[in-house]
């Protein structure tokens, strides 16, 4: 079995990494050996694959999906963010801005009418509302719209193997 490229990608994995990586996005905390039972080869190489598609970066990371509610985290709201400018020391601002605030738990750059989309959690209104200032506040921000989920039906990790 040969190194994957560091920007390997979907056409550098087998069947057997595709098995690795579907098991490991619905269950990261799996033992290796259940994880090579699953994927129909034997621990060793199993664990070997891993460390492969982790040293070439297909593999980022791991965590644990924690419930936002139990823990105290009420709302999840999406908030759309438009610049004054799209000069990319404004862009790389903004970013390097909201990186640094806790609540923000994603930050995309889009295209189609506004520059970011923004998903962040709250305590209670109030603290969306200040989160909400606070984006208005920043510099270089033109226009927030903020969009406060009812409920999710549906949230998955990964992509489809």
């Amino acid at each position: 079995m040969k190194p994957l490229p560091t920007e390997a990608g979907a056409n550098a994995l087998d069947a057997i990494d595709r098995r690795i990586l579907s098991e490991l996005q619905a269950d990261g905390r799996m033992t290796n050996v259940e994880l090579a039972r699953r994927a129909g080869i034997s621990a060793p190489p199993c664990l070997r694959r891993v460390r492969r598609l982790e040293e070439a970066g297909i593999i980022r990371g791991y965590h644990a999906d924690t419930d936002p509610q139990m823990l105290g985290w009420e709302i999840t709201f999406f908030a759309v963010v438009g610049l004054e400018s799209q000069k990319e020391t404004v862009l790389a601002a903004f970013e390097a801005l909201v990186a640094g605030w806790p609540e923000v738990r994603e930050c995309h750059m889009i295209r189609g009418g506004s520059d970011f989309l923004i998903k962040l959690v709250a305590r209670d209104t109030a603290h969306e509302n200040q989160l909400t200032t606070r984006l208005t506040g920043a510099a270089s921000v033109s226009r927030v719209q903020t969009l406060q989920t009812i409920r999710t039906s549906r949230s998955l990790a990964g992509v489809p193997l």
